[in-house]
C-alpha cells in the first residue's frame, strides 16, 4: 500500500508539479512581456503627442524654429512607424481623417531640390498650395491647387488609392485646370509628374514611376488628425499640412 507521503513523492506527481511550475514561469514571462509592451506603447504615444504639439504650433503660427519642425517631422515618422506595428488600426484612423482640404505649411523639398539649393531645405512654403483628398467616392479623388493670393492659378486633379498596409497614398493626376477653372486640359499618364519635376514642386522619381505602368507618384503617409497631416513624398521630402476644411 502506498502511503500519503509516498504518493506525493512519486515521480508522476513530481512531473505534474514541474509542469505546473513551467506554466507559471511562462505566464509570468507573457505577463511581463504584455506589461512591457503597454509601457512601450505609452512611451511612444507620449513622444508622438510631443512632436504633434510642435507641428501643430508650426502650422498655426509659422513661428516655430525650422530645425525644430524638421526634427519633429523626422522623429514623428519613426515613432508612427513603430506605433503602427503595435496597432494596425492606426492606418484606418489616418485614412478616415484624410478627407478634406489641407494647406501646405512646411516642406523640406525633394532630395534633388535640396541639392540644387546647396543642401538647403525649403522650410515654410512661401505661397498658398492646397491639397484636397476625398476618400468617400470611388475611385478616391485628389486635387492639388496653387494660388496667387486667393486666386486659383492652377489645379491638378486625379485619382488616388490608399495602401493601408504600407500607409502609402498612390496617385496620378489626369487633368489640370488653369486660371480658376477657365481652361481644363486633360493630361496623359506621367505629364503631371513631368510638370511637377520641372517646377521643383515634384520629384524626378515620380517621372520615373509614371513611365512604369505598375507604379505611380506617392506619399508615404505619417499622420493625419483633425488639425494637421504629415507625409514623406516619393522624392524623399517631408511635408506638413494644416487642415482648412
Amino acid at each position: 500500500m502506498v502511503t500519503f507521503a509516498q504518493a506525493f513523492s512519486s515521480p508522476s506527481l513530481a512531473l505534474v508539479s514541474e509542469r505546473r511550475q513551467k506554466q507559471q514561469r511562462r505566464s509570468f514571462v507573457v505577463g511581463a512581456s504584455a506589461k512591457q509592451e503597454t509601457v512601450d506603447q505609452r512611451t511612444i504615444q507620449e513622444e508622438i503627442e510631443s512632436n504633434i504639439a510642435v507641428l501643430t504650433r508650426a502650422a498655426d503660427t509659422k513661428q516655430e524654429d525650422s530645425d525644430e519642425v524638421y526634427e519633429a517631422l523626422v522623429n514623428l515618422e519613426q515613432q508612427m512607424r513603430t506605433a503602427a506595428k503595435l496597432d494596425d488600426s492606426l492606418a484606418v484612423q489616418m485614412l478616415e481623417q484624410l478627407t478634406g482640404e489641407w494647406r501646405l505649411i512646411f516642406t523640406t523639398g525633394t532630395a534633388n531640390t535640396q541639392k540644387r539649393r546647396g543642401g538647403q531645405r525649403i522650410n515654410y512654403f512661401p505661397i498658398k498650395a492646397v491639397q484636397s483628398f476625398d476618400t468617400t467616392v470611388t475611385p478616391n479623388q485628389i486635387e492639388n491647387g496653387i494660388y496667387l493670393g486667393d486666386f486659383e492659378a492652377l489645379k491638378f486633379q486625379g485619382d488616388m488609392e490608399f495602401d493601408l498596409k504600407k500607409r502609402r497614398l498612390n496617385f496620378d493626376f489626369n487633368s489640370i485646370q488653369l486660371l480658376n477653372g477657365l481652361w481644363k486640359i486633360p493630361l496623359k499618364k506621367g505629364e503631371a509628374a513631368s510638370l511637377g519635376a520641372k517646377s521643383g514642386l515634384g520629384s524626378e522619381s515620380n517621372v520615373a514611376n509614371a513611365s512604369k505602368k505598375e507604379k505611380s507618384a506617392f506619399f508615404n503617409w505619417i499622420s493625419a488628425d483633425q488639425n494637421i497631416a504629415t507625409a514623406r513624398g516619393g522624392g524623399g521630402g517631408l511635408a506638413l499640412w494644416k487642415r482648412i476644411k
